[in-house]
């Protein structure tokens, strides 16, 4: 009986036990699944912190010597500081350390008027003769003036009562319309490229002793978009017909009546031709596949965007997708307090890839050069690359910031290295990313726009003023042109009033 109690007992412990067991990995699994959480946190909050008090640079610079800079290194170099198996070299000039002197101010541009202003000595001169003369130059400014164009028409009675003679007017961009095309030109200017409400520009014209309402010149501004839609129809297919367009997206608050009280967030789709130097802007009320779907039905040929899912869809028999560098390197630039060693590899790896495009956009090389180069010098070192982030990504905790850098570039990687196969294309997405820019300054101005036909018609601008930037092209000068012509322009020839137009 005493056998059976203890045999009992020891069963019954030996059961406590094993509940205890699974107690204790239960609660080690939460403890693990609540550290992961944690250092997210921490990481999300790290983030933060440095989003509102770090720098906005994603550079890398290396711990190397401090007298190998980056600016100095050449990839050779850099392949020797890490170790790496793989030694590439090029060939540069050697520049001669220049001494800076100080040559004194640098001279007023030529091509501005000059205003002589003759000081004689307030003694008598009569008797004396001119040796020469001290001219000082002082950089002057009058605000920009208005004036009126009076087109005055005479009139003639003709021979016999037959009628009168008088000339036509000439065409206006706004038919019966007062603003001439340097008016237009620069209210479109000031609230597009510079950033100037509306409401700032018609306070600005009341110190002029000029009043305009608000809505005249938002009516304006509709009028002469309208004009030139048609040479905005003409960038947007000269566009899409390439066979190598970046993309991205951002978004826009536009009024909307349907929701009172709040604004809806529409986004504007932007489309960049690197090699022919032109952006066009399309607004869609969301941030669906539908937009860059109908947009890109008819496109054929390389789109590089980041990783954005509604992309995936057109990785096609017509379309070849390729994915941004920079996003990828974003990630481990985050990761850097996470896991610094690991970071800073992936970093340094992803450093020689660009080290070989800077020495590339620095000499100017071919598409051919280039796409040489890539395969010769740049393919190692991206092998290299994926046989380290294979290895480590079973290493680190998939929710961690380095875990999912390494996760991120490593399910994407056949699109990383699509850009490898040819000369033309980029290795990432700064170009379209740069064209944004000017939209987030404008949003911290204007807030909003009125409608969605606003938010249309400012994409239409965007889209000529980016291409006017992009080609160095100084916006107002071929604005009030534009306007001055495209009344009486043939529509079979508005191409050539595109910016940067080369017969």
């Amino acid at each position: 009986m005493i056998n059976a109690v203890e045999k009992y007992s020891r069963t019954q412990l030996i059961e406590q036990i094993i509940s205890q067991k699974s107690t204790i990995e239960l609660l080690t699994s939460q403890l693990s699944e609540k550290d992961a959480a944690l250092l997210m946190l921490k990481t999300e909050i790290e983030q933060i912190k440095r989003l509102i008090y770090g720098s906005k640079s994603e550079r890398f610079v290396p711990d190397v010597n401090p007298e190998q800079t980056m600016l100095a290194l050449d990839i050779a170099v850099l392949e020797e500081a890490s170790a790496a198996t793989q030694i590439i070299t090029y060939k540069r000039k050697k520049t001669e350390a220049i001494v800076s002197v100080h040559s004194g101010r640098k001279a007023l541009p030529a091509h501005l008027p000059r205003v002589e202003i003759i000081i004689e000595p307030t003694e008598d001169t009569t008797d004396l003769k001119q040796i020469g003369k001290e001219i000082t130059e002082q950089l002057e400014f009058d605000p920009g003036k208005f004036f009126v164009k009076q087109f005055i028409r005479p009139k003639y009675a003709k021979l016999q009562g037959e009628g009168v003679l008088m000339a036509e007017l000439p065409s206006r961009p706004i038919e019966k319309g007062i603003p001439g095309p340097g008016l237009l030109s620069s209210i479109i200017i000031e609230k597009y490229a510079d950033h100037l409400p509306l409401y700032r520009q018609i306070e600005r014209f009341k110190r002029s002793g000029i009043t305009i309402a608000p809505s005249t010149m938002s009516d304006w501004i509709s009028a002469a978009c309208q004009l030139i839609s048609p040479l905005g129809e003409v960038l947007k297919k000269k566009v899409l017909s390439s066979d190598y367009l970046q993309a991205d997206e951002t978004p826009i608050k536009v009024l909307d009546r349907n929701k009172k009280g709040s604004t809806h967030r529409g986004y504007y789709w932007v489309y960049r031709d690197p090699v022919s130097g032109l952006v066009l802007f399309d607004y869609r009320q969301g941030r669906g596949r539908e937009g860059p779907r109908d947009m890109l039905k008819d496109f054929q040929g390389h789109l590089q965007t980041d990783a954005y899912g509604v992309y995936d869809s057109f990785d096609n028999e017509k379309i070849k997708l390729l994915h941004c560098m920079a996003h990828a390197r974003r990630y481990f630039e985050q990761a850097l307090d996470n896991d610094q060693v690991r970071s800073e590899h992936a970093l340094l790896q992803m450093q020689y890839l660009y080290a070989i495009e800077r020495y590339c956009r620095e000499n100017k090389v071919s598409f051919e050069e280039r796409q040489r180069h890539r395969q010769q010098d740049g393919l190692p070192i991206l092998e290299q690359l994926h046989t380290w982030l294979k290895e480590h990504v079973l290493q680190v905790t998939p929710r961690s910031s380095i875990g999912q850098a390494i996760a991120y570039m490593l399910s994407r990687w056949d699109k990383f290295i699509v850009y490898t196969t040819d000369g033309k294309l980029e290795i990432d997405n700064n170009l379209v990313e740069n064209s944004i820019r000017p939209i987030a300054i404008g949003r911290k101005n204007y807030l909003f726009a009125g409608s969605h036909a606003a938010a249309e018609r400012a994409a239409m601008i965007y889209s000529l003023l980016g291409t006017c930037k992009l080609k160095n092209i100084e916006p107002y000068s071929w604005l009030k042109n534009v306007f001055e012509v495209i009344p009486d322009y043939k529509t079979s020839q508005l191409h050539q009033l595109l910016p940067g137009f080369k017969a």
